[in-house]
C-alpha cells in the first residue's frame, strides 16, 4: 500500500539509467549527493518492492553486472580491507536480499557459509543447559584461528583487515545457509555483539523506550534475525516485549521521534496520529507473520 506513495515516486524518479543512484555503500555518499544506490533499496524494500518491479530489476541487474565484473561500483575504493572482498559481499548480499536466481550472489553466500561455519565447528555439540541468557551460546565455541584461516582459504583477500561476521552483510547473506547448531551458535554471537551499520549493541538488552529511534533501529535488526530456523524460539523475549507495548486496541505506536526516513514513516505524513499507528502496526505484524511462518516450517 506504500508502492505509490511520494517516498518512492521521489526514490524511483532519482534512478539513474543503467539502474543505480550514485554511490553504492551508504558510507560513500559524498556531499551533496541525494542517497546512495544502498540507501534507496533499503527504503524501497521497506515500502514493499519486490523483483516485480522495474526499478528493482533494474538495480538487481545493474549489482549483477558489477558482481559479474562487466562493470564496476562508482564508490572510493577503500584500503582498510580487500575492497573487491567487501564489494562482492556487499553487492550479493542485495542481490539475494531480492532474488536467490543470481548464481554468482549465491556462490558468495555458501563461500562465506563455509568460512562462518569452520569458525564454529566445535559448537555443534553444544548442550541446552549450557546456553545463557535468552538461550543464547553468547561467544563460547568460536574459533578465531580456524576462522581466519577458512577466511584466507576461501575468500582469498589479497590485503587488508578481515571482515568480521557481525555486520548487515553477513547477517542477511547468512540466513538460511548454515547448519542448524552451527547457526544457533553465530545467532547467539548476533544476539550478544549486535548488528553493524543496523544496531551496534547487545541485542539482549532492549530499548529503554518503545516510542523512540533506537527501539526502531533495534527491530530492524530482529527483523534481519527472523529469517533464521532458530529465530521463533530465539526471540521469544522480543516479541514478548512487543506485546507488552501493544495498546488496548491491539494497535502499536513506536512514536514520532521514531521517523528517520529509513525505517519510518511509510506513508506519506505522519500529520495525523492514526497513520503513523497504522504504519508501526503493519510493521510489527509483518514481523510477526515472518516468524510464524518460520516456526510452521521448521514444526
Amino acid at each position: 500500500m506504500y508502492r505509490e506513495g511520494k517516498w518512492a515516486k521521489e526514490i524511483i524518479a532519482l534512478q539513474e539509467e543503467d539502474g543505480k543512484w550514485g554511490c553504492f555503500h551508504s558510507l560513500a555518499q559524498s556531499y551533496g549527493a541525494t542517497m546512495t544506490t544502498e540507501q534507496a533499496l533499503r527504503r524501497l524494500e521497506r515500502l514493499g518492492f519486490t523483483m516485480e518491479d522495474e526499478c528493482i530489476r533494474r538495480a538487481v541487474k545493474y549489482m549483477a553486472d558489477c558482481l559479474a565484473g562487466e562493470k564496476e561500483i562508482p564508490d572510493y575504493r577503500e584500503k582498510f580491507h580487500d575492497w573487491d572482498v567487501f564489494t562482492s559481499l556487499m553487492l550479493s548480499t542485495w542481490i539475494r536480499r531480492f532474488t536467490m536466481e543470481n548464481g554468482d550472489a549465491n556462490r558468495v553466500a555458501e563461500n562465506w557459509s563455509a568460512v562462518v561455519s569452520a569458525g564454529f565447528e566445535d559448537c555443534e555439540d553444544v548442550s541446552e543447559e549450557n546456553q545463557g541468557l535468552h538461550g543464547i551460546y553468547r561467544r563460547a565455541g568460536f574459533n578465531q584461528k580456524r576462522y581466519e584461516e577458512a577466511y584466507r582459504d576461501i575468500i582469498r583477500p589479497t590485503h587488508g583487515t578481515l571482515l568480521g561476521f557481525g555486520n548487515f552483510y553477513h547477517v542477511s547473506l547468512l540466513a538460511g545457509c548454515l547448519a542448524d547448531g552451527t547457526e544457533e551458535a553465530y545467532f547467539g554471537n548476533i544476539l550478544a555483539g549486535g548488528i553493524y551499520y543496523i544496531y551496534e549493541h547487545p541485542l539482549t538488552e532492549l530499548p529503554e523506550s518503545f516510542e523512540s529511534r533506537a527501539a526502531s533501529r533495534y527491530m530492524a535488526a530482529m527483523e534481519l534475525l527472523a529469517y533464521y530456523h532458530c529465530a521463533g524460539r530465539k526471540l521469544k523475549f522480543f516479541t514478548d516485549w512487543l506485546q507488552e507495548n501493544r495498546r488496548e486496541d491491539g494497535t502499536w505506536d513506536m512514536g514520532k521521534n521514531s521517523a528517520d526516513k529509513v525505517y519510518f514513516p511509510l506513508s506519506d505524513s505522519w500529520r495525523k496520529a492514526e497513520t503513523r499507528i497504522a504504519d508501526c502496526t503493519w510493521r510489527i505484524e509483518g514481523f510477526l507473520a515472518r516468524l510464524e511462518r518460520q516456526n510452521i516450517q521448521n514444526a
